[in-house]
């Protein structure tokens, strides 16, 4: 399997995770409003302090992004591209968000594809503070209690990533159990997602949100994205009992590689390495 050295040790505990209580919900992103405040503020109507959320076609600007890009100092196996600006409204086709923590403030960690005003199709990583929400959209989103992404040094690759800590009840209204985690690098995405569920006895569930980066791509449609820097959001994610009984995860995702390329479809289960990073919450059926 492809893996890319990262510039630290490995950690040994290659899925960080929390078990909480979730509930899935909607809201509308208030016009006007940084897309971070709006987010925050939809999930503090519903009692939560954080979680993930999907989105598919809404209206941003100003906005802010960056894309994957090589590293220039060798600090990083890769890094990010110079801040893009794009003028007028950019449209998303979709975006997944994992909203959390950072230096004791609330933050997002949000991959997307979009069409900017001049035509342009693009993607990346948008940046929270340099981002506005144009009109009003809905979202979906799925809150967790007892458990918040929160950024940290991470040795391994040097960067400041998000991973799931246990936090205090809020005492929101929950209907599931769930699983925040965060997938580290050079593991198989599907394999290390089925090998967690059979640990924890989870036959069937659905992944909320999802964020993070996989070495390059192989896809079902027989699709392949050569480029090993990639930013990545799962577009949709199921497990259950597969033909031998085990579980199987079903991973779409949406993808842009660091020469600008784009990718959609089902990843092969086997063939895609976690690059840096991948956040998800995972809802137990059943």
């Amino acid at each position: 399997m492809r893996s890319i050295k990262q510039p630290g040790a490995p950690h040994p505990e290659r899925v960080q995770w929390v078990e909480a209580r979730g509930r899935a919900f909607s809201f509308t992103l208030e016009a006007g409003l940084p897309l971070l405040e709006a987010a925050r503020r939809g999930f503090a109507a519903e009692g939560f302090a954080g979680g993930v959320l999907n989105f598919g076609s809404g209206a941003l600007g100003p906005f802010g992004y960056v894309m994957p890009a090589l590293s220039k100092t060798g600090e990083n196996a890769a890094f990010y591209s110079d801040t893009f600006r794009p003028k007028g409204v950019t449209r998303t086709k979709l975006g997944r968000m994992t909203l959390g923590m950072r230096d004791g403030a609330p933050v997002f960690h949000c991959h997307g594809l979009w069409t900017e005003a001049d035509g342009r199709a693009s993607g990346g990583h948008m940046l929270p503070d340099e981002t506005i929400v144009a009109e009003p959209f809905e979202v979906e989103a799925f809150g967790i209690d007892g458990a918040m992404f929160t950024a940290e040094p991470d040795p391994e690759t040097n960067f400041k990533l998000f991973g799931p800590v246990a936090s205090a009840a809020t005492g929101a209204r929950t209907t599931s159990r769930a699983f925040a985690l965060r997938l580290r690098p050079n593991q198989d995405f599907a394999g290390c997602l089925e090998e967690f569920c059979c640990v924890h006895g989870i036959a069937h569930a659905k992944l909320h949100g999802g964020v993070g980066s996989t070495i390059g791509a192989r896809f079902t449609h027989g699709g392949v994205t050569e480029p090993f820097a990639t930013e990545l959001a799962i577009t949709a994610g199921t497990i259950a009992p597969g033909p031998s009984g085990a579980p199987e995860a079903v991973l779409d995702v949406a993808l842009i590689d660091y020469t600008g390329g784009i990718a959609e479809g089902q990843l092969i289960r086997g063939d895609n390495p976690v690059l840096m990073t991948m956040e998800l919450v995972l809802e137990v059926l059943g």
